[in-house]
């Protein structure tokens, strides 16, 4: 085994987009192994468009990422050497490992993974943080019924594609947005939905209407903007909002609600919500994505970078919408 490994820190913070010369590839030494503790050769990282608001040095939900340290990340590894009880070489887990090609844990917060029936990989995406976030809001917060409509915004992303998939094993009707005829077609076909607007197809408000003729009961939002606005004009009189995430306004922007009279005439719930903050249901929502996923009743696409160099452009990319499904890194 070498005695250093690679790693990518934040160099400096965005000021509006991220570029490339914000991150530094560092080689550093391997430390030491102490009681307790154990290495892990992470295989998989995991990029996901919270990243971009730990990069600024702004109050929020969550500490902002230091600069000159590692970048945070979840990953998925092996254990390669162990001084811990209850790890061994060999173990398959789940981690906060960060943009490092190797990771040094203590054990806290580490979840053993079988590979038996889920692929590695999988446990950073529709069985991990992202199917979770799915299926919390899907079950915790829009408790759909039978034959109402749900739309989802980023509806070929990692946690988009997911609540499409749940809410149809729910008998709902599910409506995704997305940009372009390749990722549309991608929800539609492979997915199951039983629609998706192109968001850049020019009549994003007449498309909407067509594809949900009876209004909307339940917004999973990932992005904001034109297209939360537009969703919100469609609802149903007490509709539900799952507030996920606001990519339009990642770099800053400020991000202007038009419908927000709906909010009040259709007597809407919205509420926001970080998965993180309700880790007493991810045994339950990761057993039940798992064993979907095995039975290959759901479905996902990965796109992945090689090597980690390769992660920052990969992050990049993330932000602007390039990637369909989950956004990886290949580390091994």
């Amino acid at each position: 085994m070498n005695n250093t490994y690679q790693r990518i820190v934040l160099a400096a913070r965005p000021q509006g987009e991220v570029t490339p010369d914000l991150f530094r590839l560092e080689t550093v030494p391997l430390p030491e192994l102490a009681d307790g503790q154990l290495l892990i050769r992470n295989h998989y990282l995991s990029l996901d468009p919270y990243m971009r608001g730990r990069m600024d040095d702004a109050r929020s939900y969550a500490a902002p990422q230091p600069l000159d340290e590692t970048m945070i990340g979840g990953t998925v590894g092996e254990v390669v050497a162990s001084r811990h009880p209850s790890f061994r070489e060999g173990d398959f887990v789940a981690a906060m490992g960060g943009w490092a090609e190797m990771a040094v844990s203590d054990g806290a917060g580490l979840r053993k993974l079988d590979t038996s029936a889920v692929p590695l990989s999988a446990y950073l995406g529709v069985v991990g943080m992202p199917g979770m976030t799915a299926w919390y809001g899907l079950n915790r917060i829009l408790e759909l019924q039978p034959g109402q409509t749900v739309c989802v915004s980023a509806a070929s992303g990692a946690v988009g594609s997911v609540v499409g998939q749940l809410a149809k094993l729910r008998g709902c009707r599910a409506v995704g947005i997305a940009g372009g005829p390749e990722k549309c077609d991608y929800v539609v076909r492979e997915l199951g939905f039983d629609a998706c607007v192109d968001y850049r197809g020019g009549d994003l408000r007449g498309d909407l209407k067509a594809a949900a003729p009876d209004g909307i009961d339940g917004i999973f939002e990932n992005v904001g903007g034109p297209v939360f606005d537009t969703a919100l004009a469609r609802t149903n009189p007490f509709a539900r909002v799952a507030l996920c995430g606001m990519i339009a306004g990642y770099n800053g922007e400020d991000i202007p609600l038009r419908s927000v009279r709906v909010l009040l005439k259709n007597r809407i719930t919205l509420r926001g919500f970080i998965v993180t903050e309700h880790l007493d249901c991810w045994p339950q929502g990761l057993a039940e994505l798992g064993s979907l996923v095995a039975a290959g009743q759901l479905k996902y696409r990965e796109t992945v970078s090689q090597g980690l160099a390769s992660a920052p452009e990969a992050f990049i990319g993330l932000l602007k919408g390039r990637n369909v499904g989950k956004q990886l890194v290949k580390l091994v």
